[in-house]
This record gives C-alpha cells, structure tokens and sequence, in this order.
C-alpha cells in the first residue's frame, strides 16, 4: 500500500513538472520576437557620440567655468573665461606704442614735405643759376653752390622718404602687435565649438592650466551613432545610406530610425588562417549606425552615451520592416515605459 502511495506521489510530481514546464516554454516563445525576415541583419553595440575638449590655447588661470556636468550648451556659447588681466595691460602698452608710431609717421610726411618744398626751390635757384651764368651776372663759385644745395636738398628728401617708409613699418608692426594680443584675449574665451552635453569638467575657477590643458569635454550631439560588426557576407552585401533600426535596452518595445553611413573596408578583427572558405566567413567588418539629426535635436534630452541595443540593417531594400521593428519612438518619450 505504502509502495502505490509513493509511485503515485512520484508520477505526479513528474506530471507537475512537466506541465509547469510545457507551460514555461510557451511563454517564453510567446516573449520572443518573430523571427526576422531575409534581408534584414543585426548587429549589437552602443549609443556613441563624438567626445569634443574644451581646451586653453595659452597657459593661465580659470577665471569661471560658465557649465556644469549635464548641460546642453550652443555652439558658439562662452563656456570658460581666461584670466587676461596681464594680457590687458600688455594690450595697453600695445596700443600706446602704435600710437606712437602713428605720430611718427606724422612728423616723418610732414618733414617728407618741407624737403621737397626745399629741393623745388634749390632746383628753380639752379636753373636761374644756369641762365645768369653765361651772362658773367654770377660767378662759377656760386652756380657750383647753387647746384649743391640742389644734390643737398635731393639727398634730404630721398632720406625723408626713408624715415616715412621706417616710420610706417614701424606702425604696422605696432599694429600687428596689437591684433595678435587682441587674438589672444579672444582666445581665451573658450566657446563651444558645437552643440552638445557637458560630460565632465575638469577644471575650476582659480586653477592654472598648462597650454592646451582641458578644461571641459562635451558630447557631440550633431554626431549620435551605433557601431556594430557584421561578417564580410552580410557587410559585403550593405549600401551607404541603407535603412536601418535601432532597438534600445531599456526601451525594447520601440525602434528609433537610423542610416548607414558606415562600412570598415577592411576587417576589424579576423582569425589567424584565412585560406579556407569556413575561416574566411568569421571576418567581421564595423558598420556605423548614424541617428538623423531631426530625431537627435527632437530627443536631445534624453539622449545619452553607453545605451546599449541592438541595430538592424536591410541588406535588401524590397524586404518590409517586421511589426516588431515598425513601432518607432513616439515624439513625446514622457508617453513611454522604459525598463530599469
């Protein structure tokens, strides 16, 4: 009797188990998705963005740091200051040496003049010389001085012409001083050189940075792309500017519409032989997945580097996205159920 109770206890428990885990099965079928149809390849990577430093030209002192970690700046928006407070006075003296020299040009033209006022009229002296010479009105000693006051008179003028052309080199000189300073002040406002996110800072107020020292890095958001490896037979098979559809992690209900703008001609990592046929089918190539810039500037404030997901890719344009890749991001995210 207690022989049938046991066999009877062990085929039931070996009939629950075996329900439970038909049951089991079908529901993890159920939560798989449709197989993709042909034509369509996947590959899986991560949201990437181009990191951009902020980085001082010069060495010197932070002044302020105008954006913290997380901030969407513009391109073009003052984001460090650099102390120019000996770039100023070095400026001002600068200045004051041009104006100088704008002076001296003055004083050079205005004695260019009165030499050439002077030659004119030891020229007229000279021809008046040369009519009274043959007349005995004057002596040869005198036409002889006449005619050296000339050459004197020319010899000043062309030194005239001289002091003009130093003095104004001088000045621009001077001049070129000044911009090249005045290019320097601008530089030491660092400015956005696109748009984006602040990932880190790394610099405060009050610190000395050394030349070409970083003072932010800042996520490139006109550049929002994925990188996934497929093998040669897939990647072979891709077109630039083919369709593709990127499926997040922490999103899997939905896909966000990409391009490939991407395809390595070379691969980036293969076996040691590639000689037979099998061995040659394991190269893998990097494709890049490229977010259009229309979706990018629509979600800018929930996009982020590192998400991971999945892209997929038509390597045949008359194949239809499956249900599963057709449901997009909707435009307002707030709408949507993210996973944890």
């Amino acid at each position: 009797m207690n022989y049938l109770l046991r066999a009877t206890l062990r085929l039931a428990l070996v009939a629950t188990v075996a329900i439970a885990g038909y049951f089991g099965w079908q529901w993890w079928l159920a939560q798989q998705p449709a197989p993709l149809p042909e034509g369509i390849v996947f590959g899986n990577g991560r949201i990437e963005a181009v990191q951009v430093d902020i980085s001082t030209k010069y060495a010197g002192r932070v002044e302020k740091v105008l954006a913290r970690e997380g901030d969407l700046v513009e391109r073009g928006q003052l984001l460090v200051q650099m102390d120019t407070l000996e770039l100023q006075a070095t400026l001002a003296q600068a200045k004051a040496q041009f104006a100088e020299a704008e002076q001296a040009i003055t004083q050079a033209e205005a004695v260019l003049l009165e030499r050439d006022s002077q030659l004119q009229l030891a020229k007229r002296d000279l021809e008046r010389a040369a009519k009274l010479l043959p007349q005995r009105a004057i002596s040869q000693e005198e036409y002889d001085q006449k005619k050296s006051q000339r050459e004197v008179a020319s010899a000043s003028l062309a030194a005239a012409k001289a002091s003009v052309n130093t003095a104004r080199r001088s000045a621009d000189a001077s001049k070129a001083a000044v911009n090249r300073i005045e290019v320097q002040i601008a530089d030491a406002q660092l400015k956005a050189p696109t748009k984006g996110r602040v990932l880190y800072r790394l610099a405060e107020e009050g610190e000395v940075v050394s030349a070409g020292g970083k003072v932010l890095t800042l996520m490139d958001l006109s550049d929002i792309y994925m990188e996934i490896f497929l093998p040669a037979k897939q990647a072979t098979q891709l077109s630039i500017g083919a369709d593709a559809r990127i499926v997040l992690d922490v999103a899997p209900g939905y896909a966000g519409v990409a391009k490939v703008t991407f395809v390595s001609p070379e691969a980036q990592f293969t076996p040691k032989q590639v000689e037979t046929q099998e061995e040659r089918d394991k190269l893998m190539f990097r494709v890049k997945i490229q977010v259009p810039q229309e979706q990018v500037v629509k979600h800018i404030e929930k996009i982020k580097s590192g998400i991971r997901g999945v892209a997929y890719v038509k390597i045949d344009d008359t194949v239809d996205w499956p249900e599963q890749l057709d449901r997009l991001f909707p435009d307002d995210l707030s709408q949507m159920h993210f996973d944890r």
